[in-house]
């Protein structure tokens, strides 16, 4: 796997790297060896944080974790990660794909995946502005998003736009 490690507000120490590319190292059997990993360090007042992309066929692994601990939060980052692949590599064996970006071993791996396991780890909350459906695509395409949630400007209701399989674009209009 070939790492990028940039640190914002924090120098980023061979330490650190080495703790990095051997916390996420541990899944590397999962990834074809030219597999691109992102990582994002920053630090904000006692907060020390986080962020790992790992780019797949047609998919973004993405995970961040923030303590009061660089080496807590690499911690933590890694087991959302493990936690991401395993339901991705469910959904390929689930579909019967087959995945460039992963090795065969990796899809052809047994695995121990509990359905009564599904945590919210992240909560966001945004503001939202009357947009167009079009226009709501075109955001969710810059942002690299599957779905959008936007309020429609046309209804005055909240919809959600999102990417189907084919290539095309569905609206959700919830009916109150």
């Amino acid at each position: 796997m070939r790492y990028t490690i940039t640190g914002r507000n924090i120098e980023v120490t061979p330490g650190l790297k080495a703790a990095v590319e051997k916390k996420i190292g541990k899944l590397e059997h999962f990834f074809t060896p030219d597999t691109e990993v992102i990582v994002a360090l920053s630090a904000q007042k006692d907060r020390q944080k986080i962020e790992v992309t790992i780019p797949v066929k047609g998919n973004t692994i993405r995970a961040e974790e923030s303590s009061t601990d660089m080496y807590v939060s690499i911690d933590l980052v890694e087991e959302v990660i493990e936690r991401q692949i395993r339901r991705y590599r469910k959904k390929l064996i689930d579909k019967k794909q087959a995945a460039v970006s992963f090795s065969q071993a990796f899809i052809e791996e047994e695995d121990e995946i509990q359905d009564d396991e599904i945590q919210i780890v992240k909560t966001k909350k945004f503001a939202i502005k009357p947009t167009i459906p079009e226009e709501a695509c075109l955001q969710m395409e810059m942002l690299g998003h599957n779905f959008y949630v936007f309020l429609n400007a046309d209804t005055d209701q909240v919809n959600v736009v999102y990417k189907r399989k084919n290539g095309t674009y569905g609206l959700i209009e919830p009916e109150f």
